[in-house]
């Protein structure tokens, strides 16, 4: 195992006011807190609010980077590996580089959550071009072509497609 130290020389604060906000529905919101650079690669941060039953993202993993959720309200479904986690206001769950993971809204419940990638991975890009997708500025297809440069790497999950009905 090799010990990252991250290089950044300043605190870093981010008001709430100042956050980019990326609506992926009408009650559905990714706001962007820390993107790695900011703090020299440690970690890149975002809160995700999710209406009621609404998916978030789709399976995928991060070959380089550890995932954490906290919820901090609501219900939260989340494919972890093999399984699907039900987590409620103040559950953790955090999932090791290169394991398969999705998350989603349970049915009928709203999910807020604080999403935690480390060590860091440049986002806020990555989620932009959601949204250039989201609004036909660009073809689905595209994120294919910047799976490694997000270090999101796309999969299907069986469990994860029966828990939600899809």
């Amino acid at each position: 195992m090799s010990l990252f130290i991250p290089d950044f020389d300043d605190s870093v604060v981010v008001r709430a006011a100042d956050a980019e906000v990326i609506r992926s529905a009408p009650d559905s919101a990714n706001r962007l807190l820390v993107d790695s650079d900011a703090v020299g690669g440690a970690l890149s941060s975002m809160r995700v609010t999710l209406g009621k039953g609404a998916n978030g993202a789709r399976p995928h993993h991060h070959g380089r980077s550890a995932e954490m959720f906290y919820i901090l309200d609501g219900t939260a479904q989340l494919l972890a590996g093999e399984r699907v986690v039900t987590a409620e206001r103040g559950d953790v769950v955090i999932v090791p580089p290169g394991q398969q993971h999705a998350f989603a809204a349970a049915p009928g419940e709203i999910a807020d959550m604080l999403v935690i990638i480390t060590p860091g991975v440049e986002r806020f890009e990555y989620f932009r071009h959601l949204e250039r997708i989201r609004y036909g500025k660009v073809p689905p297809e595209s994120l294919l072509e910047v799976q490694e440069l997000y270090d999101s790497h796309f999969g299907t999950s069986e469990i994860w497609n029966a828990t939600r009905g899809q």
